[in-house]
């Protein structure tokens, strides 16, 4: 088992990896990954998060959903730019799609559900680190593909929020510099 570092290690050294290859993580370590996720605070508590993890199969039917939405959008993508699309899918051994669910008429707005969504990745994504695994958080325009949310069984209202590409690290991106002061501002 991988020794868990302390959170403000995490924070300061979590960084979007570059290159990610196998073993992905274990199911155990998905689940906990997940679990971390769900853990995200939530105004209202309506567990808004949707979890999808993508195995082989379904990353080569990701890259084909994602390949025919590039399609749709431009019916002049050569084959080239068509087979780039596939292989995003193909970037980790694992992704994880991470969906808001939106319940209507709740006093809850919208955007704080999908806020809430994003702080369930921040929380997966510093849990990926902990475990020693690598990742990278991306969307693009496939995240508001109908065929790509029906692959992932999501409804068509539902927002993509992040396709967390995962495995072990084979290459780290750079890592955020402390805050810039002019970013900070201090009321008294």
């Amino acid at each position: 088992m991988v020794d868990f570092m302390d959170l403000f290690t995490a924070i300061d050294t979590r960084a979007s990896a570059i290159k990610l290859i196998a073993p992905a993580p274990t199911r155990a370590h998905l689940k906990r990954i997940i679990d971390a996720g769900a853990r995200a605070p939530d105004h209202g508590k309506l567990g808004p998060w949707r979890f999808v993890v993508l195995g082989d199969h379904a990353r080569a039917q990701l890259g084909e959903a994602m390949a025919q939405d590039l399609l749709t959008r431009d019916a002049n993508a050569d084959a080239d730019s068509l087979q780039r699309e596939r292989n995003k899918a193909a970037r980790a051994p694992c992704i994880i799609a991470v969906a808001a669910r939106i319940t209507r008429q709740h006093k809850v707005p919208e955007s704080e559900q999908v806020q809430a969504v994003s702080a369930a990745v921040q929380n997966m994504l510093l849990a990926i680190h902990a475990l020693g695994y690598g990742a990278m958080w991306k969307t693009g325009p496939a995240a508001s593909s109908s065929a790509v949310k029906r692959l992932l069984g999501l409804q068509e209202d539902d927002h993509l929020v992040a396709l967390l590409y995962l495995g072990t690290l084979g290459a780290l991106g750079p890592q955020r510099a402390p805050l810039v002061e002019n970013r900070l501002t201090w009321l008294e």
